[in-house]
């Protein structure tokens, strides 16, 4: 019991930290707006509070009318007087809330604008692990489910239990004014609504943020099964993939349901508190004006006739109790969305709040241009890269980028405890040419991530021209390198404008020499449109060979130093396959170039072919060689066994 007391004030306390920054941020990026918003949700409350004061008013004029015997004539004035300030007090309050609406139109979707954009801003510096560990349907969530249920809080919750707190708090004063008896009786009312809020809305928290984890869970697996869907038709899966939907859904379903249930017993119960609190103060207040009761009341001091109860009085201070068991019941109908609300901003900034990429490299790539026998920066592009490195004593030295990698006893591991790669060390030479093979699982495309800082390694070194790559940053590092992947990735837009992808500022001639290089220039001309044909979803007007082509072209435009081809050539027929190694080759020449391929007639020209079992290197050399020694690459080359 202590430990389920203990969760549960963690998580409203959490709630309260989480509705704060939300709102501070809401007065961060509008100040102004958000002040002027404030102001008149106020005035419109404290008017909207009013009317019962006027009617009391009325009512008393009109009981005086009746007891002399009078006239319009006599009256008429002081109740049009009345009625007259009622009226302009509404108007005030119509034009400022047609203010207020805009001007929160205006700053809602602000608001959430730069909310996505901080994400989104935020998601680019993630670590690839971020993305390993999270579906892309749960990270779409964020943006969609989550953004939403933080515009309803923003939007609508929170002013509306904004303008509730403030007229129960004015009606509160007034209804103290006219009687403190039937307040307190109110009061007694408040009291009880007060705990049953605190039971049942508190317990609708909890499945609200299980309900929005949950939502996305369930985006996830649609975008997997979408994606997939071909793979689910073709291995009959579909009633399995039901199945699998099935449970998800029914998590979802029970979540909802719990959270729904707890939500929506709070308004009727609220609702039917508020009319037994009507029916007792019109019954007190009945038992008063016959029985003559004195009456306790602030006003009586400036008003004696509130010193006993009357019909006026009576009539008044019934509508100040519907008004604030309506305002209580209001509170109660909002409470869905800001716990809804509070869930979806809880991850929008966990999101926001998830610790970016470390980078502690101070080591740059620049243009440079020899002089004198030395290399020195510009600002002009040229054909030569340096590595700017800058030292502790205030000098700076440049180190030609040359492509030479160097591992020294690599040791990795994703998961503690679980190594991938033990003990490698790899030495590759500028302008030559490695091939990793071995089983999928083996860490071929391990070794690559690591070479770009995808991940940083748990042990040994890795030198980039003899340089620490840990010193380098990561931005320039991974500039200085050209990866073409397995799984192709095109982006809305041109086919010219997927080639530039690689390298921003090249021109049209670059873009096309580069697709003429891999051999992609014939099909991208017999395309409708050409370089200038659109292409939408990940390319899906072309086929899987020419898709690939692209990505090749893309790093081929890049023209880095150093070339990684993960399974570049696994998505193209034998002929295409002919065509792009011809262009490959071309690229091939003078860079450094890891190649990583389980079609092994495609690392036959290799300088050198590194076999990879369990995270270890267990063959290394050419081609002729490793037949020679007819070890385990000889096995997988002549058939003796599959690779996988």
């Amino acid at each position: 019991m202590k430990n389920k007391a203990a969760a549960s004030g963690k998580i409203k306390g959490q709630n309260k930290g989480v509705l704060g920054r939300a709102v501070k941020a809401l007065f961060r990026y509008y100040p102004k707006m958000t002040a002027f918003i404030l102001f008149c949700i106020i005035v419109n409350a404290v008017v909207s509070s009013l009317p019962s004061i006027f009617m009391e008013k009325v009512f008393t004029v009109v009981g005086k009318a009746l007891a002399m015997n009078a006239g319009w004539a006599e009256y008429g004035g002081e109740i049009i007087r009345d009625m007259s300030v009622l009226i302009s007090l509404y108007v005030i309050s119509l034009i400022l809330c047609a203010v207020n609406k805009q001007l929160s139109a205006i700053i809602t979707q602000g608001y959430l604008k730069k909310m996505r954009e901080q994400m989104f801003n935020v998601m680019q510096d993630l670590p690839v692990k971020y993305f390993d560990s999270n579906s892309n349907g749960d990270i779409m969530s964020h943006y969609t489910n989550d953004i939403d249920a933080l515009r309803q809080m923003i939007a609508e919750s929170l002013p509306q239990l904004l303008t509730s707190a403030i007229m129960v708090l004015t009606l509160f004063f007034i209804m103290l004014w006219y009687s403190v008896w039937l307040t307190l009786v109110v009061l007694a009312g408040i009291i009880a609504i007060f705990f049953v809020t605190k039971t049942i809305g508190g317990g609708a928290g909890k499945y609200f943020v299980a309900q929005q984890r949950a939502v996305g869970k369930t985006e996830g697996f649609i975008e997997e099964m979408m994606n997939g869907q071909k793979v689910v038709k073709v291995f009959c899966h579909e009633e399995e993939a039901k199945a699998d939907f099935d449970s998800i859904n029914e998590y979802l379903f029970d979540q909802s349901y719990r959270a729904n249930r707890y939500a929506n017993m709070l308004m009727p119960i609220l609702g039917n508190i508020g009319h037994v609190l009507y029916v007792i103060v019109a019954l007190l207040g009945g038992v008063f004006i016959i029985n003559g009761v004195s009456n306790a009341a602030i006003g009586a001091v400036f008003n004696p006739s509130l010193a006993v109860f009357g019909i006026a009085l009576v009539v008044a201070f019934l509508q100040m109790t519907r008004q604030f068991c309506n305002n209580i019941n209001q509170v109660s109908n909002q409470i869905n969305s800001v716990v809804m609300g509070i869930a979806g901003a809880r991850r929008v900034f966990d999101l926001i709040d998830e610790k970016p990429e470390t980078d502690d490299g101070y080591v740059t790539l620049v243009n440079a241009k020899e002089s004198d026998g030395e290399l020195i920066e510009c600002e002009e592009r040229t054909h030569i890269w340096a590595w700017k490195h800058p030292h502790g004593d205030g000098t700076v030295t440049y180190t030609r980028l040359q492509g030479d990698v160097v591992l020294s006893e690599v040791d990795f591991e994703y998961e503690p405890g679980k190594p991938v790669l033990r003990d490698v060390s790899i030495f590759a030479k500028p302008g030559q040419k490695v091939a990793f093979v071995g089983a999928t699982g083996a860490g071929k495309t391990t070794i690559t991530n690591l070479i770009n800082r995808f991940y940083d390694i748990a042990d040994g070194k890795i030198r980039y021209d003899g340089i620490n790559i840990n010193k380098i940053k990561k931005s320039d590092l991974r500039r200085s390198l050209g990866i073409v992947l397995q799984d192709t990735n095109l982006f809305t837009g041109t086919v010219m404008d997927n080639i530039r992808y690689g390298k921003l500022d090249a021109s049209d001639d670059d873009c096309i020499a580069a697709a003429k290089l891999v051999g992609a220039d014939g099909f991208i001309r017999r395309l409708p449109d050409g370089y200038n044909t659109m292409l939408n979803s990940n390319g899906a007007n072309l086929s899987q060979g020419q898709r690939q082509l692209v990505s090749i072209a893309r790093a081929a435009a890049a023209d880095p130093p150093v070339m990684i081809l993960d399974e570049a050539t696994s998505s193209i027929d034998t002929r295409t396959e002919a065509i792009v190694s011809r262009g490959m080759d071309a690229l091939m020449q003078g860079r450094t170039v890891f190649v990583i391929a389980h079609r092994l007639s495609t690392v036959r020209n290799s300088d050198v072919i590194i076999v990879l079992d369990h995270g270890r290197i267990i063959e290394r050399g050419n081609h002729e060689k490793l037949i020679e020694e007819k070890g385990q690459y000889y096995q997988l080359y002549t058939g003796a066994f599959e690779l996988e």
